[in-house]
């Protein structure tokens, strides 16, 4: 028997990570954006939230029931100590709970070879469990760079990548240009050998990686589920993952 959420012509259970609010004077709350869970439904699959928990049992309860897994992201950045660095001019706010329960989440995905797609932040959190490092700000230490934090509608494309032809991102997209929206000031730096860059922007930014070992473990550094819209080609990277979902598990 399939376990739920596994395999067949049933949509798939997709575990989706929320932010996390602390307003004043109220208590905690969880955001999703609604274009994560509205991608997930649009390609086939089930939005499934993801609380978090200091419980490490709840981890393995969670990827028992979904059959995939989105890390979101959100106005926050990993802490450098995570990336055997210290904190430098122009690193962020911190979240170090959310940091701590979606790297535990996000790393038994990767033992399991869950599909796993790590969106923005989540993106910048794959590459540091797999070995990489973090520009702490593009702004002070890539001086050379495009401003990648656009102004305008981030449902709109704010400039191109180009994606690396024989990559996992190349099969779910096509590879070549493609326009995509911009919405962070961290980056990820350097790359260790489980890492595939699977797309960079003309200033030599990584925008997309994957992990060479797993069968399908991919971080864009763009939204493409604000760009389903305008550009259409966005919704394949949610496809490409509800579809490997449904496989079944070796």
């Amino acid at each position: 028997m399939k376990p739920p959420g596994h395999g067949g012509s049933r949509r798939p259970l997709i575990g989706i990570t929320p932010d996390v609010q602390h307003p004043k004077d109220a208590p905690p709350r969880y955001e999703v954006k609604v274009a994560y869970a509205d991608a997930v439904v649009r390609a086939g699959g089930l939005p499934f939230i993801i609380p978090y928990s200091d419980d490490p049992t709840t981890v393995d309860a969670y990827l028992d029931r979904v059959a995939g897994v989105v890390v979101t992201g959100g106005a926050f950045d990993i802490p450098p100590e995570a990336y055997g660095q210290k904190p430098r001019d122009g690193l962020g706010v911190l979240k170090p709970g959310r940091t701590a329960f979606e790297s535990a989440l996000m790393q038994a995905a990767l033992r399991r070879g869950l599909p796993l797609l790590g969106v923005c932040g989540g993106m910048q959190l794959l590459h540091v469990l797999l070995g990489g490092t973090l520009f702490q700000d593009i702004g002070r230490e890539v001086p050379e760079a495009r401003e990648h934090e656009q102004k305008h509608d981030r449902t709109q494309p704010h400039h191109p990548v180009h994606v690396a032809e024989g990559t996992r991102l190349a099969t779910a997209l096509g590879p070549g240009q493609l326009m995509v929206n911009s919405t962070h000031h961290q980056a990820a730096h350097e790359v260790p050998d489980a890492v595939v860059v699977s797309a960079r922007s003309p200033d030599g930014v990584i925008e997309a990686i994957e992990s060479k070992s797993h069968p399908f473990a991919i971080g864009v550094q763009w939204h493409p589920e604000l760009l389903v819209h305008s550009v259409p080609a966005h919704l394949s990277i949610y496809r490409a993952l509800v579809q490997k979902a449904r496989e079944p598990r070796r």
